[in-house]
């Protein structure tokens, strides 16, 4: 997910050097979605295993 949020993004500067705005802002848009879904499943997923949800039991 992280990939395709750096895509996004890449794809937004190359839309905004070459003057396409709208495909720039809306590149920019999904590039910023995807990173926020991103963090926000990293961040749960860290508190789940500092609390040692799903962790096995030896």
């Amino acid at each position: 997910m992280l990939t395709w949020a750096i895509i996004a993004l890449i794809v937004a500067l190359v839309a905004g050097a070459l003057g396409f705005t709208g495909v720039a802002a809306g590149a920019a848009f999904v590039a910023r979605v995807l990173f926020a879904i991103f963090l926000i499943v990293f961040l749960v997923l860290l508190v789940l295993s500092l609390i040692g949800v799903g962790a096995a039991v030896v």
